[in-house]
């Protein structure tokens, strides 16, 4: 496969707070997610170097966006992040790569946080957490 760009992702979608997932990525401005492993240290005193064991998969996503109170879109989407406590599914798609789909990785987002800079924007960004004990797998 060639390098590419992040440029245009086919896919960023978030459950709504009834289980309907939506396609927000409109507006996104950028975003971040890990899909990182626990370790467990098993270094004997007979070693020089260290000796490690994988344990559980664990997956985190912040994102980041633009204000938009329209049907379905961020705000609606994300408005009941502080009063109601769902697993949302998340799928993201680049270049034909799927994260999410299947199995289906679940977030609880666990902040809907906006700011209103001096500028007059009007932005949010909302962290979640893997949830339902599912590996995130590339598919």
């Amino acid at each position: 496969m060639a390098k590419e760009s992040g440029l245009a992702w086919s896919a960023l979608s978030i459950d709504d707070s009834s289980g309907s997932l939506q396609d927000i990525r409109n507006d996104i401005t950028n975003f971040a997610f890990a899909t990182p492993r626990a370790v467990q240290d098993i270094t004997g005193i007979d070693k020089s170097a260290m000796e490690r064991l994988l344990l559980l998969a664990d997956m985190s996503v912040t994102l980041n966006g633009v204000f938009n109170d329209a049907a379905n879109k961020s705000h609606v989407v994300l408005k009941t992040v502080p009063s109601t406590s769902v697993g949302r599914q998340i799928t993201l798609t680049v270049s034909g790569q799927t994260l999410g789909t299947t199995p289906q990785v679940e977030l609880l987002f666990t902040d809907y946080a906006m700011t209103r800079a001096d500028s007059g924007e009007l932005t949010w960004s909302a962290p979640g957490v893997l949830s339902n004990g599912e590996i995130p797998t590339w598919s």
